[in-house]
């Protein structure tokens, strides 16, 4: 049996360019969550959760609407966070970008992800379908969760708001990442996110 992890980035939000971490949906980022919406219509899921922040509690509602089988809820294990911390093995390149980042803040992401790890990336008895509507960060240490990769290795796996990456988890074999920031849905001027623009 597998369990399916469907991981969406949040659409963009208001002032995404100018750094700002949250805030409500900008009108492309709508658009974004309209479309994965549609994108996911057939897909028979068990649970939706998505991060309490306001874009992904707002693309969270689009879904809804669209698809009204679906009880999104909260859950503060898919909240935007610093999974891990600098470490020996991390190439010289990244550790500059912990500048700002607090020793608390990188233990309370360590802690979070253990959990949401611990939450969500476990077989199931007969197929199961569960949605998590979150960040970046978030959906990068799933990733680097599946392959068993360094704690650092989450820096560097990128996803465009609106995105769809898939993992099947199985009790007798190691997961699998299926798909990793599919945007087949997006038509090329709502692909935003990215940290450079993505070749057509």
């Amino acid at each position: 049996m597998s369990h399916y992890l469907y991981l969406v980035r949040h659409g963009e939000h208001q002032d995404a360019e100018h750094g700002l971490r949250d805030g409500k949906l900008s009108e492309r980022g709508k658009r974004q969550a309209m479309l994965i919406a549609d994108r996911l219509g057939g897909v028979p899921f068990d649970g939706v959760w998505h991060s309490p922040l306001d874009a992904p509690s707002e693309t969270a509602s689009f879904l809804q609407q669209r698809l009204p089988a679906i009880q999104p809820e909260p859950s503060t294990l898919l909240f935007d966070c610093i999974p891990s911390g600098p470490t020996p093995d991390m190439p010289h390149a990244y550790k500059g970008w912990y500048g700002g980042v607090t020793e608390e803040e990188i233990a309370a992401g360590q802690a979070q992800m253990e959990d949401a790890v611990a939450e969500w990336c476990t077989p199931a008895m007969e197929d199961r379908h569960d949605l998590l509507i979150t960040h970046n960060a978030v959906i990068g240490w799933f990733v680097r969760e599946v392959f068993q990769a360094p704690e650092w290795r989450w820096m560097g796996t990128n996803v465009a708001h609106g995105s769809l990456t898939i993992i099947r988890i199985r009790s007798a074999k190691p997961a699998e990442l299926v798909t990793l920031n599919d945007l087949a849905h997006l038509p090329v001027e709502l692909r935003t996110g990215l940290p450079v623009p993505q070749p057509l």
